[in-house]
């Protein structure tokens, strides 16, 4: 089957034909695991609705400033640039307005209240991470610079041809503005917008680097080795916070491979060397199996088992704001972890 998103020559995470995680297992999986998952299980029971905190973003913020505006979602502030990665203001994380997951909490910022988006940082192509209807009101409004992994582009354009998306590979380094760069890190995870595209687009994490911080976002990843991570910190020695996924993640031999729980995710913490983290992609889409509540619930253990206080690794619910501490004040001061009201 021809890759319907991207051509190019084989490397060492593209056969060809599909991107594949090198040193990882296999994250396909079958339809009869599928079945397996979704009809053998024990899926908890989310409330349908759950009251949020609300706050509207200064325009422009001089320091580093991260919204949690819901799920992936994340407004990055830094020396005046607006960074959004992975823009989902939808119902639903589905390719349908009438079914798939439905959103339990508002976006923590209203869409009308979101400053001028400078940068769209995308990571891959699943519903949750990638909203056309979104994509299409952030073109409408601001015309932001979208930069996304290979295949993505294609992608776009099938939705809506007019937007522009600039692709990257893995390692691959972009200047953005202002003494501002990103570069796309390798995530373990995988690609599919439907039943025949899977890992025919790549995916990634961002490691944003700014003159006031370093911000590494993980992207949906599986643990694995932890080779990635580490490499975070050789390429950065220092990252004054990551933000990192805590929930999705049970079962866990379905999702293991392709979505860290909280533990392994306090583990990323301490491979890349992160002053801080910060936890999203739970909460707000019923996805899994686990309860709401639990990625909360499970982070604060692990955290208290690894010896690590808590306020260094915070989860966000839409609506809070986390600002990164100058160079005279403690980085972990749990003080500087606001919320919206």
């Amino acid at each position: 089957m021809l890759n319907r998103y991207y051509s190019g020559p084989p490397s060492d995470h593209f056969d060809g034909q599909r991107f594949f995680n090198p040193h990882h297992p296999n994250t396909d999986r079958s339809l009869l695991q599928l079945l397996r998952w979704r009809f053998g299980g024990k899926r908890a029971t989310w409330p349908a609705t759950i009251p949020g905190r609300h706050v509207a973003p200064e325009r422009r913020v001089d320091g580093l400033r991260i919204t949690m505006i819901g799920h992936a979602t994340v407004l990055i502030q830094a020396a005046g640039r607006n960074i959004l990665v992975d823009p989902v203001w939808s119902e639903r994380a589905s390719p349908f307005r009438f079914a798939g997951p439905k959103r339990v909490n508002a976006p923590g910022v209203a869409f009308e209240q979101l400053p001028p988006i400078d940068i769209v940082l995308l990571t891959h192509n699943h519903y949750d991470h990638l909203d056309m209807s979104t994509m299409q009101r952030l073109w409408a409004r601001d015309r932001p610079r979208i930069i996304a992994p290979l295949g993505n582009d294609v992608v776009v354009a099938r939705y809506r041809p007019e937007i522009v998306v600039e692709t990257r590979d893995w390692r691959e380094r972009v200047e953005i503005g202002g003494d501002a760069t990103v570069w796309l890190h390798p995530a373990n995870h995988w690609s599919a917008r439907g039943i025949a595209d899977q890992r025919m687009a790549l995916w990634c994490g961002y490691v944003i680097a700014t003159p006031v911080g370093t911000v590494y976002v993980a992207g949906d990843t599986g643990y694995g080795d932890g080779r990635i991570f580490l490499e975070v910190a050789e390429r950065r020695p220092v990252v004054d916070v990551a933000v990192l996924p805590i929930g999705a993640y049970a079962p866990r031999w379905f999702m293991k491979d392709q979505h860290v729980n909280p533990a392994e995710a306090v583990r990323i913490m301490q491979d890349c060397g992160a002053r801080q983290a910060l936890g999203v992609h739970w909460g707000t889409f019923p996805l899994t199996d686990e309860a709401r509540s639990d990625p909360a619930d499970a982070l604060a253990e692990a955290l208290e088992q690894a010896g690590i206080e808590p306020s260094r690794f915070l989860p966000l619910e839409p609506g809070q704001q986390w600002d990164c501490p100058g160079p005279d004040q403690t980085p972990h001061a749990s003080e500087k972890f606001t919320t919206g009201s």
